[in-house]
């Protein structure tokens, strides 16, 4: 009875490494897992839209609401990919856009949802 348990064991700890190492392997392969660099700087992603960074926070509820007033009343028929906290001090929120022509801007909202300047790119 000793050898079948230990065979078991054996077994259950060979399935468990191959799953562990097929789970490391696609986390690889699809670019998840962790990484060292501990840059600020946006990354693209591969639809070409930018990614959140580390020090900023989606925004939610009634302050989105607000931001997403704001920005659309200042770049009107832009399209709102997401607005967030932000995290370089330009001002309490941002609403990242793509205008009607393609191009990408960034609208600045203080905390009192006005407007305070549009920067072109991501």
């Amino acid at each position: 009875m000793t050898d079948r348990i230990k065979n078991i064991a054996l077994i259950a700890a060979s399935i468990t490494a191959l799953a562990l190492g097929g789970s490391a392997i696609a986390a690889a392969a699809s670019g998840g897992g962790s990484s060292s660099n501990n840059s600020t700087a946006p990354a693209s992603r591969h639809d070409g839209r930018m990614r959140q960074r580390a020090g900023e926070t989606l925004l939610t509820g009634d302050t989105a609401a607000q931001v997403r007033k704001a920005a659309l009343a200042k770049v009107s028929g832009a399209t709102i990919e997401r607005v967030e906290t932000d995290a370089d001090g330009n001002a309490a929120y941002e609403a990242h856009m793509v205008k009607s022509d393609g191009t990408r801007v960034t609208v600045y909202v203080n905390k009192s949802f006005e407007v305070v300047s549009v920067e072109s790119g991501p």
